[in-house]
This record gives C-alpha cells, structure tokens and sequence, in this order.
C-alpha cells in the first residue's frame, strides 16, 4: 500500500478505506505507523474540506437534555432556578461561570462547548 498525499475527494475515500484495512494493526508495527500516517493524512484533508462546524452552547445543552432525558426542571441544580433555565434556554440570559462549572461537573458537558459565546436574543 502506497501512502501519498490527500488532494481530492477520491484519494480521501481511498485513504478512508485503508485505514478501515489497517485498524487492527500493532502499535509500533509497519502497519500501525501505515495507519498512523493515514490518520494523520485524512484529519488534515478533514479539516480543510470538511470542518465541523462549531457547536452552539445552547442547542448543545438542548441536545443533551433530550438524549439524557431531561427536563428544565432537571437543570434548576445547575443554574439556579427555573426562571434562569428558561431564560438561559430562551437565550435571554448568559451563562455564569459558577453555572458552567457546575454543568460540566453535574452533567458531563464538555467546558469548551459550554465557554463558548453566543448572542442574546431581546425577550418578548
């Protein structure tokens, strides 16, 4: 297997099917390092051509309530009390940092979504 530069769509997904070849290859063998480079090669090419757009703090914390299946009621420990929930949810209130610790601690919310700015929206 010859390992070369990515630089189009093709030679992504041929790379992407090599490193499904390669993926129970020993650490520290010719295999390993082979799926090593490719990884490395594929999370460039990933970067440019296919960036992940970044997380939005509230429908991050949206998302996790329904995958855990929780209420606002559920985050009331968190932020305060149920007006701040709403408020926080409805984006008519900002995060505190004592409230983003204790959501990273309490819920497993990881701190670099939950640091993240995100804007107002004025309350009708």
């Amino acid at each position: 297997m010859k390992i070369k530069p990515i630089k189009t769509e093709a030679d992504y997904e041929a790379a992407l099917k090599s490193i499904d070849l390669l993926w129970d290859a020993g650490y520290g063998s010719p295999e390993g390092d082979m799926l090593d480079v490719l990884v490395t090669l594929v999370e460039a090419y990933e970067e440019e051509h296919h960036p992940i757009p970044q997380t939005d703090l509230i429908d991050a914390i949206l998302h996790y309530m329904e995958s855990q299946g929780l209420s606002e009621q559920d985050l009331v420990p968190y932020l305060g009390s149920r007006s701040y929930v709403s408020d926080i949810l409805n984006r008519q209130l900002t995060l505190s940092l004592d409230m983003i610790r204790r959501l990273h601690k309490g819920l497993g919310i990881p701190a670099d979504i939950l640091i993240q700015p995100y804007s107002l929206q004025a309350a009708s």
